[in-house]
């Protein structure tokens, strides 16, 4: 069925597709930020219940290296609001990429819609005659 439409209507398809696309990276990548930020907090409320003496460890890629507890506390705190910016900027970016798919997605079907009334189409096409 393709075929049978015109050049700028499946370059506008293409575009839809590569939208659609980005839309679920960027919905996965938001996901993923979101769960490591709970985990975050729920880190950092626990931390907030343990005595400062607790001995503590940091995961540092296959090792466990003892650390302090305000340097923990205070690296986890970093984390949360890192994760918490990047969580917003994901947000706008999928705010962003909804909204250029279905401003394409309107033009696509006006493309289609209007293509008979001598609109997109160009001047001279078959159906563009008076009366």
């Amino acid at each position: 069925m393709q075929g049978n439409l015109p050049p700028e209507a499946q370059e506008k398809i293409e575009e839809l597709q590569d939208l659609q696309e980005t839309a679920q990276q960027v919905a996965q990548q938001k996901q993923q930020a979101e769960t490591q930020l709970q985990e975050s907090e729920t880190a950092l409320e626990t931390l907030d219940g343990i005595e400062g003496e607790t001995q503590m460890y940091r995961e540092v890629g296959e090792l466990l290296i003892e650390t302090e507890y305000d340097e923990a506390y205070d690296d986890l705190e970093e984390k949360v609001d890192s994760l918490e910016v990047r969580v917003e900027t994901l947000d706008k970016q999928e705010e962003r990429v909804r909204e250029q798919f279905e401003s394409l997605q309107d033009e696509l079907q006006q493309m289609l819609q209007g293509g008979a009334g001598g609109g997109p189409m160009g001047p001279g096409g078959p159906g563009a005659g008076g009366a």
